[in-house]
């Protein structure tokens, strides 16, 4: 049988900017409970969380780890994440699972960018939120400023549970208006006395106890009727109206932590415990097919895989929450995705890098497994006889792209499983073979993601790659109307080739009228995969080409737009009418009508004014104030137009729209600029014509490629 009931189980997740004390926090929770003898530290390399050999190496929280602590009858199951807005996949699919959301804001710096960040997707999950304000034993913390800007970005419905007295280097105390008591601590933390609230802080103390009181009361009448009779209300009296409002995102307790001293985690624990939901008491999960998911333990079994992790000596982990049931080690579940059967062999819960074999875990609960061959993040496993399909987890586009290719070709192949691997631990990098391009592109967040693929690229999979400048995915199109005619003829002694084309080409779009003087017989309408159209009209009149030979008309025409004529970039919204031509009753061929259709429609490109097309991204970028001036200075020298400014809390929002030819190494720059206090993100926007300069340049470049490889 499980060590906990559903009801007992909590899962937590650890948010906020890099450097504001996540996983030290997490050491102090497994350590305030007893679970670590002695608390590890960022400085020492030796915490539970950061055990991976980059994270120590720099110093941060790079993968989302796993933990679990126990306090007062409860499993907290935590699920610390990195701060970098680059690792913010590592953030959704923590939050996916998680059934509260710790906040963390540093006492120092405030409200950060990565904050706004997360906070958005909390919105989005609407993950219940408690907001903890933690280094306040810094000398340079500000609570009350820290606090003022939460507000201000979160809205009055976040409330003050805690106050810190004597915050700086002597910070010692914290003013709980909840429990109207004042925690003391030892000067190397730890437990605390319970002490009354001083006489001097008793007024400031009442008064954010009564707005909090009030705050909680408003939703709930019968609590509001109580309160208004006995004029005060306790925590476990308001904890089921206080629970509710945290589920219904309504409100956000705040309470004041040093994480690295070990003073306030306890009572933060105890929150957790006491007040905030456990996996039955959320709403229910919405199934594909519109069904309720309950969370509850007796349910037909079903789990959600939210994380998967590549281990040299075991293969794949898969880290999975269950939903419903109680899953058991050897069962057989189904892969609504596959349709395929795996068996789960072994069942662990997750201590860092330190696995812990169960027999069991009930609805609720985190754990992992190994050796799912068909298995991947984002699939939802069930019982034989049911067909339960969980929604998957929406990952946020990429910001960034790069080329990659093996130093030694002998090594393609093993860079390619090596690709394949890093996106199945993470589903925020993209690879794109790209045929257009010829270059195998990484869609990744930024350059610090990039920093952790060249590492595992070099220390795990051990091959050698260069990271290169990735091409622009330019495009072609015309701006006139040509007309254009081909003759193919050979004679090579036996069967000849012969086939004469006239074609009409002319830039097509939506709504144009058929052509003038030509009556149109047919009418194909190709959508074409990289975007535009190719309209093609069968405009021959008396037969002067057979019907059978214009599918090889549009096959050679096709062709020449996959490789358009002036950089080879793939050609888009042009109409074809084909209206005139020739054939021999012995010598033409469906061959000879596909080279007189390419030839024919690459002379008329050439004639009708070409135009290369760059493709336009939308880029935002949030950052502070004070640095709009230099961030906007920069886009414009990269051809970008600045389109307007909004204000998103405390922050400035800057929208423009800039070629992709230019964003190049924009995540460097905007890094350094911004002291990585600013973040972006861009999505395509429209193709544009270049500018004219450019255009000669591009075409210069393309056939002084030809005549290399020729």
């Amino acid at each position: 049988m499980a060590d906990f009931e559903t009801s007992h189980v909590k899962n937590i997740v650890l948010l906020g900017h890099s450097g504001c004390g996540k996983t030290t926090l997490a050491e102090s929770m497994l350590f305030e409970a007893g679970l670590t003898s002695r608390k590890g530290s960022i400085e020492e390399k030796n915490t539970v969380g950061d055990y991976h050999e980059l994270e120590q190496e720099r110093g941060n929280s790079v993968f989302s780890k796993l933990l679990h602590t126990q306090w007062r009858g409860f499993k907290i199951n935590i699920i610390d994440t990195p701060g970098y807005d680059d690792f913010v996949g590592e953030v959704v699919s923590a939050l996916r699972v998680a059934d509260t959301g710790i906040i963390m804001i540093n006492a120092i710096s405030g409200v950060e960018v990565g904050t706004e960040t997360i906070w958005e997707y909390t919105e989005e999950f609407k993950t219940p939120v408690v907001f903890a304000v933690n280094q306040l034993d810094h000398e340079k913390s500000d609570f009350d400023k820290s606090v003022e800007q939460a507000k201000g970005r979160f809205g009055k419905k976040l409330l003050v549970v805690q106050y810190p007295l004597n915050q700086g280097s002597s910070f010692d105390s914290i003013v709980d208006v909840l429990k109207m008591v004042m925690y003391k601590f030892p000067a190397s933390g730890g437990k605390p006395q319970k002490l009354p609230i001083p006489e001097s802080e008793l007024a400031k103390a009442e008064k954010l106890h009564n707005d909090l009181v009030e705050s909680i009361a408003e939703n709930d009448e019968k609590l509001m009727d109580k309160y208004f009779e006995t004029g005060t209300l306790d925590e476990d009296e308001m904890r089921e109206v206080l629970k509710k409002a945290m589920i219904d995102h309504e409100l956000f307790p705040l309470f004041c932590l040093s994480a690295k001293r070990n003073m306030g985690s306890g009572r933060l624990m105890g929150f957790i415990d006491n007040v905030c939901p456990s996996a039955n008491e959320m709403k229910a999960q919405k199934t594909k097919s519109g069904d309720e998911l309950k969370c509850d333990a007796k349910g037909p079994v079903c789990l959600f895989v939210f994380k998967t992790i590549s281990e040299q000596h075991l293969g794949e982990m898969s880290f999975f929450k269950v939903y419903s049931g109680t899953i058991k080690a050897g069962m057989e579940l189904v892969n609504e995705s596959s349709g395929v059967t795996e068996k789960i062999n072994q069942l662990f819960i997750i201590e860092g890098k330190k696995r812990i074999q169960v027999n069991e875990l009930v609805a609720g609960d985190i754990g992992a497994t190994i050796k799912l061959r068909h298995t991947h993040t984002n699939n939802t496993l069930h019982i034989k006889g049911k067909n339960i399909e969980l929604f998957p987890i929406v990952f946020p586009l990429p910001n960034m792209r790069i080329a990659i290719e093996s130093s030694n070709k002998s090594e393609d192949e093993k860079l390619a499983v090596a690709l394949h691997q890093l996106q199945e631990e993470d589903a925020t990098i993209i690879v794109d073979v790209s045929p257009e391009l010829k270059q195998t592109i990484l869609h990744i967040q930024g350059e610090l993601h990039l920093t952790v693929i060249k590492w595992k690229i070099a220390h795990i999979y051990k091959l050698a790659v260069k990271f290169i400048k990735p091409k622009i995915p330019y495009r072609e199109t015309i701006q006139k109307m040509v007309h254009s005619n081909y003759r193919h003829k050979k004679q090579s002694g036996g069967a000849g080739q012969f086939g004469e084309v006239s074609i009409q080409v002319e830039p097509y779009y939506d709504g144009m009228p058929d052509p003038k003087g030509f009556s149109v017989r047919g009418r194909e309408t190709h959508e074409l995969p990289w975007g535009g159209k190719l309209i093609f009209l069968n405009c021959i009149v008396g037969g002067a080409i057979d019907q059978r030979f214009l599918p090889s008309v549009l096959k050679g025409v096709m062709e020449k737009m996959h490789e358009g004529p002036l950089t080879g970039s793939y050609a888009r919204d042009v109409r074809v009418s084909v209206f005139d031509g020739k054939m021999h009753a012995v010598d033409s061929n469906d061959l000879s009508f596909k080279i007189a259709g390419m030839m024919s429609f690459k002379q008329a490109f050439h004639d009708a004014d070409p135009q290369i097309l760059e493709p336009i991204y939308h880029v935002e970028i949030l950052c502070p104030d004070e640095m709009t001036g230099g961030i906007m200075g920069d886009l414009q020298t990269r051809r970008g137009i600045i389109e307007g400014m909004d204000t998103q809390g405390h922050y400035q929002k800057v929208n423009a729209n800039v070629p992709l030819s230019d964003m190049n190494d924009y995540s460097s720059t905007l890094r350094s600029i911004s002291q990585g206090r600013a973040k972006y993100k861009m999505r395509f926007q429209k193709y544009q014509a270049v500018p004219y300069d450019m255009q000669k340049k591009l075409i210069a470049e393309y056939k002084g490629l030809e005549k290399a490889e020729a």
